[in-house]
């Protein structure tokens, strides 16, 4: 189980990923401003795009007043840069501001499930109201022969970020460090309330 309340702890966590940690470190750095660390995840997500190889880090850093989420990724070279090169960006949001905390888990054989049973994977979106999604479709009257245009319907969802760790692709300590942080984000967004 990850160290989920030190700036060492933290450190280490971005060192493992392997992932340009002390460019994710001084970016983080930057974003923390002195304050403490009070729970984290890391999250490096490799993927493929086309026939390369691509790399991403997520992390989530919650301190006693804000959650800041960091971003890197690597591209390679273009008719702009010479060589490959990445971005790293930060955003910090006041806890006060966090709309949302919503917390996804699929289990298997959920007839037999007890508690402390693994979950398959968890996902973690949270809402402070930066984006939204809208999803919309026909409305209707729910008369099956009715033709009538009854105009559309539709949801708005917060979804600034959203983050999935599996067990199969990152293992069972990762989901459970990734519940581990949504516990500490939900119980720190209760509190500034």
């Amino acid at each position: 189980m990850a160290d989920t309340g030190t700036r060492e702890g933290l450190r280490l966590a971005i060192q493992e990923a392997g992932y340009y940690p002390d460019l994710v470190a001084d970016t983080l750095e930057t974003a923390l401003a002195g304050e403490a660390v009070t729970s984290y995840v890391v999250h490096h997500e490799p993927h493929f795009d086309r026939d390369e190889l691509r790399r991403h880090v997520s992390v989530l850093v919650l301190t006693p007043t804000r959650l800041v989420v960091g971003h890197t990724d690597e591209y390679p070279s273009d008719e702009t840069h010479d060589v490959p090169y990445a971005t790293t960006s930060t955003e910090a949001v006041p806890l006060d501001r966090v709309s949302s905390v919503v917390v996804s888990r699929t289990v298997t054989a959920p007839a037999a499930y007890r508690t402390g049973t693994p979950a398959l994977d968890v996902v973690l979106t949270v809402g402070w109201g930066a984006m939204s999604r809208v999803d919309i479709e026909p409305a209707t009257c729910g008369d099956p022969e009715c033709e009538a245009d009854h105009g559309y319907t539709g949801a708005l969802t917060s979804d600034d970020f959203t983050l999935r760790v599996s067990q199969a692709g990152e293992g069972t300590n990762r989901v459970e460090d990734l519940l581990t942080f949504a516990r500490s984000l939900s119980a720190a967004t209760v509190s500034v309330r």
